[in-house]
């Protein structure tokens, strides 16, 4: 039972030492209307709008542009993710080779 305990713990700081190395990564993507950055924990830190989509008679395609520049910055924040994780090598799940 202890082993397990140790090993739960090892996890944790193995966790939290990626979040930590995460936190600082920054993915901005850039589109027609937006621009968003987020961090490698996938948190959003910023978002701007592009005045010209500030109008009401272009509410839908600002909308699209900010979902789409999202989905964007999600997915170039996993790839950061699973670099950082094979990067350091180190992050092993217990029973799992």
């Amino acid at each position: 039972m202890f082993h397990k305990l140790k090993q739960f713990n090892d996890l944790r700081k193995q966790a939290s030492s990626l979040k930590n190395k995460l936190a600082v990564e920054k993915i901005t993507v850039d589109n027609r209307a937006v621009s968003l950055t987020m961090d490698g924990n996938q948190e959003v830190q910023s978002v701007l709008v592009k005045g010209e989509y500030l109008r009401p008679e272009s509410k839908t395609e600002l909308e699209k542009h900010i979902k789409d520049a999202v989905n964007d910055a999600v997915k170039k924040a996993q790839r950061v993710m699973a670099s950082k994780i094979r990067e350091s090598g180190d992050f092993k799940i217990p029973g799992m080779s």
